[in-house]
């Protein structure tokens, strides 16, 4: 089954509202299952649980078929990011415009190419969705 990962703050942000809709659009359209997913910075101390995102989710689009609630810990967002990505191995990736800076600094870091597209195809075979 496609897999679909899409990245949000919480509470949702108008950005991460954009975003996230995008992304249960194309679950829907794929037939695919969706993992939303928020980062509790260790820096900030401000811890979010799965149930309050799916509440914050569930308020603002209802009910979402197939759709799983992650909460991970990091100390950078978009590394904690790429790490969900792999271990979900995500066939399609929905993120912001916003994030998509971040994401380049960090691809950078780990290799030559800091096209974010081509290091998720290569690297984990999967395709990036842009919103914003």
């Amino acid at each position: 089954m496609t897999q679909v990962v899409v990245p949000v703050r919480y509470p949702l942000s108008e950005h991460s509202r954009a975003t996230l809709a995008e992304a249960i659009q194309i679950a829907e359209e794929e037939d695919a299952s969706l993992t939303i997913l928020h980062i509790n910075l260790y820096q900030t101390g401000r811890q979010i649980t799965r149930s309050q995102l799916k509440s914050a989710v569930e308020a603002e689009f209802g009910k979402i078929g197939n759709v799983r609630y992650s909460v991970r810990k990091g100390l950078f967002v978009e590394q904690a990011i790429l790490e969900e990505i792999a271990a979900e191995e995500a066939d399609i990736v929905v993120i912001g415009k916003k994030q998509v800076g971040r994401l380049r600094q960090v691809i950078r870091r780990l290799t030559d190419d800091p096209e974010i597209e081509s290091f998720l195809r290569t690297r984990l075979d999967c395709q990036v969705v842009t919103v914003g």
